[in-house]
């Protein structure tokens, strides 16, 4: 209980002294504080009023999707705009802007346009506006100035030059990559005619053996040797005939010769006349069932089959004729006028038919030994069909490279000239200006709001500070605890002080001085704050 005592005795204490040492060093803090505040609060008005004018200018996207016309620049919106950030705030485009607009008249007469420029970058502000997923939707461009005219004129000259310059910029680069694929097409147009051509000699070089004729060339090579066969078939019926038409032309001699005689011998021909009309009927019994009537073959063997019905009646009305002619009082046999030519026009007959015979034979191994050279020849284009299918092959290679290069650069450049007139026409990915360079009716600078508060702080540091050193370095006792802790000996006994009336009455002019003083200072700090408040 007792410590509780002593421990409220000495907070009581602590606070009557904190109270004493206000009223002892008050005017050490009201002073500096106000001083402070009132420094650095007129010093804001001092300082020159900076207008920022600003405008927000939204990034457009391309008003036809890109699976239709896909847009042939980088879409990449960073470097674009670090691009024209770049040359828009380069030295002649801003010695341009400040040429018209007369910007920092005293600046120019002074330093140098470097030094010029320089100075408008620093009041050039570019702020990019990001989405969600961290892509430049928008961005705003502000302009710090002494003048807000100025300001606003100046962020509508910038803005019109990041308008202008996009689209400038997107054409320029729409052009450039169409040029681009022009001159690799025509490069690869080049190539591919250079291939072409290639292929082209190669084909006419090699025309027969190529290996898209290796059908054509089988079906050839096997009517060829169907051909062959049917002439070699052909020259042995031919062969055939021509030993019957040389044993028809000695047996038609031994005839001729019997019938001189007056032999009435049965004639040896018209046996062998027969068996050839067997030979014959036989094998155009055999031709009619694999051909028509109009097939040559089977006309032939008619035109034989009449040939030799003929010669036979014929000879057999020889016979009969000679058969009824009677022998004339010589004992001589009675010839007519025409019996000579009647025993001689058959010989005849079978000697043109031997003679034709003979030129068929001819004809025959004639067309069989082409027939043999052709189908040699075939035969040795179909072997190097091979060779030629794998030279075609690396030929075709190339080729087929140069021509999907040339298709692939064709498609290109194609949608690269949809791209350039889509960016022509102004329907690419475009800067649209949302809201216009705003009028600044506050200055943006300096913040005397901010600075009158500043100030506060200031002040109240400051006072404290000049306060709390004023009483370090007063060495006067002014409680009786500090007095008893210098004495060596207990206190036995106090004597309140005495105040005379006119003293107290001093006392009480002071603290409503103080009082006084401290509500103008509060006033003028109130109303200074809300007029930096209201006037910026």
């Amino acid at each position: 209980m007792q410590e509780d005592f002593e421990e409220q005795q000495t907070q009581k204490t602590d606070y009557r002294e904190y109270g004493a040492l206000a009223r002892r060093r008050y005017w050490y803090f009201l002073v500096p504080f106000f001083l402070g505040w009132a420094a650095v609060f007129a010093g804001s008005w001092l300082l020159k009023p900076m207008y920022r004018s600003g405008t927000l200018i939204l990034v457009e996207k391309p008003s036809v999707p890109q699976q239709y016309v896909a847009t042939n620049i980088a879409t990449d919106l960073q470097d674009q705009m670090n691009n024209m950030t770049q040359q828009i705030l380069s030295r002649t485009r801003l010695l341009e802007i400040i040429e018209k607009l007369n910007l920092y008249p005293n600046e120019r007469a002074r330093k140098s346009p470097d030094a010029v420029v320089e100075r408008m970058r620093k009041d050039i502000t570019i702020e990019l506006v990001r989405s969600t997923d961290l892509h430049v939707t928008s961005f705003n461009i502000y302009y710090l100035s002494e003048n807000p005219w100025l300001a606003q004129q100046a962020t509508k000259e910038l803005t019109d030059l990041f308008i202008s310059e996009n689209l400038e910029t997107r054409r320029q680069r729409a052009e450039s990559t169409t040029h681009f694929l022009e001159t690799q097409l025509d490069e690869a147009r080049s190539s591919l005619a250079t291939q072409e051509e290639r292929v082209r000699r190669y084909k006419d070089q090699y025309l027969g053996e190529l290996p898209g004729q290796l059908q054509s060339n089988l079906q050839i090579f096997s009517g060829l040797q169907t051909q062959l066969q049917g002439e070699q078939d052909a020259l042995a019926r031919a062969k055939q005939q021509n030993a019957y038409l040389e044993s028809l032309l000695s047996q038609y001699r031994t005839l001729t010769g019997s019938l001189s005689s007056g032999s009435g011998s049965i004639p040896l021909g018209l046996p062998a006349i027969d068996q050839e009309l067997d030979r014959l009927r036989a094998q155009l019994a055999d031709l009619s069932s694999h051909y028509t009537e109009r097939h040559p073959d089977v006309r032939k063997i008619k035109d034989q089959i009449a040939k030799t019905e003929r010669m036979r009646d014929r000879i057999t009305a020889d016979l009969k004729t000679k058969a009824a002619t009677p022998e004339n009082t010589n004992g001589e046999d009675f010839v007519s006028p025409d019996s000579d030519y009647k025993q001689t026009a058959p010989i005849m007959e079978v000697r043109s038919q031997l003679q034709a015979n003979q030129i068929e034979i001819a004809n025959r191994q004639n067309a069989i030994r082409n027939l043999e050279a052709k189908i040699g020849e075939y035969q040795a284009r179909l072997n190097r069909t091979p060779v030629r299918e794998q030279q075609l092959a690396d030929i075709s290679r190339d080729y087929d490279q140069s021509r999907a290069n040339y298709d692939k650069l064709l498609e290109k450049k194609n949608q690269s000239e949809m791209a350039e007139n889509l960016e022509k026409q102004q329907q690419g990915q475009t800067f649209q200006m949302i809201d216009p360079p705003n009028f600044p009716g506050r200055p943006y600078s300096p913040n005397r709001f901010k600075i009158a508060c500043i100030a506060i702080v200031i002040g109240l540091v400051l006072g404290l500070v000049t306060a709390g050193g004023a009483e370090f370095l007063d060495d006067r006792i002014y409680s009786e605890v500090e007095l008893k802790k210098l004495l060596p000996a207990a206190v036995i006994a106090e004597i309140p002080p005495v105040i005379s009336p006119h003293e107290e009455k001093s006392q009480q002019r002071e603290i409503w001085l103080a009082g006084l003083a401290a509500c103008l200072v509060f006033i003028m700090m109130v109303a200074g704050t809300a007029v930096a408040y209201l006037k910026g």
